[in-house]
């Protein structure tokens, strides 16, 4: 195991006191030194919102993005170096409003890398509006009579797209996040883990005592290569029961990285040759052809 030293940020973190993504932010750190990977062996790449200021607090590679669009950079990052390890640390909205589109077609494309989306089900750096977790009927910062349309479920939305690695789990549990993170980053392929986390300033119906009384562990009879189960147990959610675990794995199908052209070739783009007159010869080719 490295020392957990090695990650640490100089920077003032600016969370709120009892913000779930401190739980988060202690888990990952662990978790990468468990997993003996050093700062220049990792990217973090993030949108914008509370969940993507996670890489300024943590030492290692880095890329801010926009809103809901961490996933394209992080995307071309494992493309042009397949050796790094490349984590998203995303929000709810930034993942799943904003970066809908995104999702979605990266769980086509099976990029191998590992997506951390900080659920707090709310906006919370742009003063709590509702996201596209919130339930319906609550009543929000912008939505004074409560929201209107139903949330969507996106462990539903990423297995029924062929997502390849879908679990859940806990800002409150320390350990049960850190071993989600490790078996995603283990994971050959896209790997998501929605993490249901507390907003003490924007949330005030999914606190920590409202997930910690419903939050129950998979056991070991749950077959996570069973979709059809799959589909039925991320259904779950609220007062019957929040299942944390890995729902969905399937570990045969192939990487972005194993079906395109170039790089099924085993080349590693950031080690091509490039020269000046191929940059000359780009520009030529875009502007007049």
């Amino acid at each position: 195991m490295l020392d957990l030293n090695l990650y640490k940020s100089n920077d003032e973190i600016a969370w709120c006191p009892g913000c779930g993504n401190f739980g988060i932010l202690a888990a990952i750190k662990e978790a990468l030194a468990e997993l003996e990977l050093k700062p220049e062996e990792i990217v973090m790449v993030s949108g914008i919102g509370q969940a993507a200021k996670t890489p300024h607090y943590l030492k290692a590679n880095g890329f801010n993005g926009l809103h809901g669009r961490a996933l394209p950079p992080a995307q071309a990052i494992k493309m042009a170096n397949k050796n790094l390890k490349v984590f998203i640390n995303s929000g709810d909205g930034d993942s799943y409003g904003e970066g809908g589109n995104h999702f979605i077609h990266n769980i086509r494309r099976n990029v191998d890398m590992v997506h951390l989306v900080h659920d707090n089900q709310i906006y919370g750096l742009t003063k709590g509006q509702g996201s596209p977790t919130t339930a319906k009927g609550q009543v929000t910062s912008l939505q004074f009579e409560g929201v209107y349309v139903e949330p969507i479920n996106p462990l539903a939305i990423a297995i029924s797209a062929g997502a390849t690695f879908v679990a859940r789990s806990f800002s409150g549990d320390k350990e049960h996040l850190k071993s989600m993170i490790k078996a995603a980053v283990n994971h050959k392929g896209y790997a998501l883990v929605d993490i249901m986390q507390p907003c003490v300033v924007f949330n005030k119906v999914n606190t920590f005592k409202w997930y910690k009384d419903r939050i129950y562990k998979l056991d070991e009879s749950y077959d996570p290569s069973d979709k059809a189960q799959a589909l039925k147990k991320v259904e779950e959610f609220g007062d019957e029961g929040i299942p944390i675990g890995i729902l969905y794995k399937n570990e045969t199908k192939e990487t972005y990285h194993e079906v395109h052209p170039v790089l099924k070739t085993g080349v590693n783009l950031i080690d091509r040759k490039w020269k000046v007159e191929d940059t000359e010869k780009l520009i030529d080719e875009f502007l007049y052809n």
